[in-house]
């Protein structure tokens, strides 16, 4: 979802979704790692029914990782891939089904934000490829130590799209993984899994939505099933409430932010590329064991669990007095819509509207006033009542002055906050720090300190440097004539002395008189007196939230529709939009993977498209070279950061791309051919699975028709099946397309092609909990409708499902054998080699002395240094000497 900021924002004000994953580690026993045993009882005290997992958001991570190494080449990328799933897996333990999603093609108005993220990212790399060189000759001519430059082919993440080489390899990887894991893993025994791979159009998380939906509409499905789902997008939320399920649970890498990266450039921890001096490396360690380890700890994980928020948001969105009944799944509806004002992967958000400023909480405050008034709710099942919408949005925009002008006090007041802040630090900084043997250590960075050596010629350095120091006049000083400094006036400052960062130009001023006029004039470039123009641009933004909400709650509406401008209306121009059409062209097909490349893709990444293709982009005769900018503004549109800017690209023209695309068709290899086209879903069982022996006797049989799949055989999982042609099968070697990993001589999992059960065009799915559904015990208590509980203590998210799980306590024996086995010396290396000890008098951890007990130094030293578990091996864990 486009709001960066809209997982921070929920996380804080409903802390009481957040769990910790509590998760097993994997043993080693003589140097063998003993596998973790998934088919167990959950760890978390909760069992999950159904896993999913939105790839991308594991591919992504796997292949250009941020906080470790890269991968060396696509074969370790793969690896990395299966592992990070199996660590999914083992937190998740599903029992019925593990459903797999790739992004597929995507409809027409996602595409144009993957087409301005692609573009960006490869004007980024080039800038960014482009000043590090500069800085890297800057300094190799002032005689700084750089290591040699690496000769490596960078890696271009927009091979992450449908249609490359990489995504076929991909799913060919997966395909034998699947197999390997239903073969060999105890936890795998009796689970469906099903892949969607790139070649099945649509999003990765929308496939999975329509696959829920689907099979919620079936007379078999369990209405209890607990769901659980992995991503890192903020829409997952949205789609997890949209289903109405009453078990749904998130899983995602829990984010911390301001993880230290090493200088491109010298690989040393501390500063960026733009601050490298080209300093010799300092030394990592005693023995500079530490060399090429980067500072950073396994990713941990946190479940959300929507039930949680269900119950935050009965609480927030319950209304007395109402003059029509109140029906909580239509105001989680309700506010699900809300939430697509303030942006969305398919739309801009209003300029009114940020979720930094409390947006959604306002909208919500307005829809509580105005649901009097309204007459009923403003969805049903993915359906808008525009009426009603029009409504919210003139209440919103009756408040967008005020809501622009405090926006500006509230700027100013950070930025008078921020200066005086520097003013202070800069005040307070010493004049003279000591070099040498004297300067200031970091904590932990030597392990013994050093010997002092001629203190008296150290001490006179010192002091003549203070002297020199004290007598150097000012820059801003200025000069007599002599050459001797002034007493009196002074220089004007340099531009990069100053205080104040530059700031982009803003011609706007939202919070001035005629900011509508100014708005529609610098990014519309019409008159604000333009009434037909200002039609269309609303007309446009209220289909896309027609559209959006369909595509959320019934599937793609359209695969062709797109917002046709780079801005969005104010929520004030919102007048008169109860008899706008929101109808969306039937029978629209999704475009095919090339041509989805070709739609997206910069000129620079032309290089995973066929030759005649790619002549496409970089051609001064291609009739769509208009397409393919080698440089594009980003409008910072208010903001500080270019990743926050509006990139300015032009919109692909469909019809002229597939004009060109037509000439250049007959060029393709079978190949290229097979990879353009698109595919389905594969499902896959192992022997021990009730349907594995019906799956096998279609094969037997050669039975070329679509069968159902028996309910009673799948855990009421239902759709069609047909053989499909690269099947893994019983008996049949699976060679492994990663040559590190061995063939897989004696299979017995078999795979199907999977179809969805079918509907018509018109049939809608109803946006109710299913009859049967149990709903979950509450969770929350008083205290937690509270920012802070715990008596007043800030809150932290509790470990695993069950709020009254004991934390792990060493008590007073584990103390004294850690004390007997952990070395006692305060001097030895370590990450905090001078801590204080527990217990020691003056330590934040010592415990108040009773009345007349004395500290006894000599049992201090039976108690654990703080962090000493980071000094040698403990001797339990030590390998026994002949």
């Amino acid at each position: 979802m486009g709001v960066p900021a809209f997982f921070r924002w929920l996380s804080r004000k409903y802390p009481s979704i957040i769990v910790n994953c509590v998760e097993e580690k994997a043993k080693e026993c003589n140097g063998v790692k003993v596998p973790i045993d998934t088919s167990k009882p959950n760890p978390n005290e909760v069992e999950f029914d159904n896993l999913y997992l939105d790839m991308n958001g594991i591919i992504h991570p796997c292949t250009h990782p941020e906080d470790k190494p890269a991968p060396k080449n696509e074969d370790e990328m793969m690896v990395a891939i299966f592992e990070y799933i199996d660590r999914i897996f083992n937190i998740v333990r599903p029992r019925r089904l593990l459903y797999m999603a790739i992004d597929g093609v995507a409809p027409r108005a996602k595409m144009n934000q993957q087409r301005s993220r692609r573009f960006r990212a490869s004007k980024e790399g080039m800038e960014a490829a482009e000043e590090k060189q500069k800085i890297r000759q800057e300094i190799l001519a002032k005689g700084g130590i750089l290591p040699p430059e690496e000769v490596k082919e960078r890696f271009d993440s927009n091979c992450i799209t449908p249609g490359t080489e990489f995504m076929d390899n991909l799913a060919k990887c997966l395909r034998y993984y699947i197999a390997d894991r239903l073969n060999s893993d105890p936890g795998w025994k009796n689970l469906t899994v099903i892949l969607s791979d790139a070649s099945a159009p649509g999003e990765g998380e929308h496939k999975i939505m329509d696959y829920i939906r689907r099979q919620r509409a079936q007379p078999n499905h369990d209405p209890n099933t607990h769901h659980c789902l992995c991503g890192a997008d903020a829409d997952l939320i949205m789609l997890g409430l949209a289903t109405h399920e009453p078990n749904f649970t998130i899983i995602r890498e829990e984010f911390k932010p301001n993880k230290p990266k090493p200088c491109a450039l010298c690989n040393q921890m501390g500063h960026e590329v733009k601050d490298c001096q080209g300093l010799p490396r300092e030394k990592q360690g005693k023995h500079d064991e530490f060399a090429d380890s980067l500072p950073a700890a396994e990713q941990e994980f946190i479940f959300i669990r929507l039930c949680v928020l269900r119950e935050y948001l009965e609480r927030e969105l319950t209304m007395a007095s109402l003059p029509f009944t109140f029906d909580f799944e239509r105001s989680v509806d309700d506010w699900v819509f809300m939430c697509f004002f303030v942006g969305n992967d398919f739309l801009p958000h209003l300029p009114s509207l940020e979720i930094r400023e409390g947006a959604i909480d306002r909208l919500v405050n307005i829809y509580k006033n105005v649901v009097h008034k309204t007459g009923g709710y403003l969805t049903e099942s993915g359906f808008v009542n525009l009426q009603r919408v029009q409504m919210i949005m003139l209440a919103v925009g009756e408040v967008e002055d005020s809501i622009f002008k405090k926006r500006k006090d509230d700027d100013d007041n950070f930025k008078r906050r921020q200066k005086e802040k520097r003013k202070r630090m800069k005040r307070d900084h010493p004049g003279f720090i000591p070099g040498g043997q004297f300067s200031p250590q970091a904590l932990g960075n030597r392990s013994s300190p050093q010997a002092i050596s001629n203190p008296r010629q150290a001490a006179f350095e010192m002091r003549m440097h203070d002297r020199q120091n004290s007598t150097m006049p000012s820059p801003n000083s200025s000069f007599n004539s002599d050459g001797s400094p002034s007493l009196g006036g002074g220089i004007k400052r340099k531009a990069e002395d100053s205080d104040s960062e530059p700031e982009p130009e803003d011609n706007i001023r939202l919070w001035e008189t005629g900011w509508k006029q100014r708005y529609y004039k610098n990014k519309f470039d019409v008159d604000a007196s333009d009434e037909k123009f200002r039609r269309k641009v609303v007309q446009s933004y209220v289909e896309g939230l027609c559209w959006v909400l369909r595509y959320y709650y019934q599937g793609c509406a359209s695969w062709n529709w797109y917002y046709p401008f780079h801005y969005a209306p104010f929520a004030s121009d919102f007048e008169g939009i109860a008899d706008m059409p929101s109808d969306f062209e039937k029978g629209s097909k999704p475009f095919k993977p090339l041509e989805q490349l070709m739609g997206v893709f910069p000129a620079a990444s032309g290089n995973f498209l066929p030759p005649t293709w790619r002549k496409l982009m970089t051609d001064p005769e291609s009739s769509i070279i208009d397409f393919y900018p080698e440089d594009f503004a980003i409008d910072l549109n208010g903001k500080k950061y270019a990743w926050q800017g509006v990139a300015l690209l032009p919109f692909v023209d469909e019809r002229r791309l597939r004009a060109a695309l037509e000439e250049v068709y007959p060029d393709l290899t079978p190949e290229e051919n097979r990879r353009n086209s698109l595919g389905g879903d594969v499902l896959f069982v192992g022997k021990h699975h009730p349907l594995c022996d019906f799956i096998v006797e279609q094969y037997k049989t050669k039975n070329a028709e679509v069968v159902d799949i028996p309910p009673e055989l799948c855990h009421g999982i239902q759709g069609k099946l047909t053989l499909n042609d690269n099947a893994v099968l019983p008996d049949q070697t699976v060679e492994s397309p990663v040559p590190m990993l061995r063939d897989l001589s004696q299979n017995s999992a078999v795979s199907i092609s999977f179809k969805d059960p079918q509907f018509a065009e018109d049939f809608i799915f109803k946006a109710t909990v299913l009859p049967g559904a149990k709903k979950p015990a509450p969770v929350l208590k008083p205290g937690d409708w509270e920012k802070t509980n715990n008596d007043g203590r800030p809150w932290r998210p509790q470990l695993g499902f069950n709020r009254d799980r004991k934390p792990v306590h060493l008590d007073q024996s584990a103390f004294r054998t850690l004390g007997h086995t952990m070395p006692r010396e305060r001097g030895m290396p370590g990450m905090y080699p001078n801590a204080v000890p527990l217990g020691a008098y003056g330590s934040p951890y010592a415990r108040p002395l009773l009345g007349g007990q004395q500290q006894i130094p000599k049992l201090l030293s039976n108690l654990r240094p703080q962090e000493s578990w980071r000094g040698p091996t403990p001797l339990f864990q030590q390998t026994p000497q002949r």
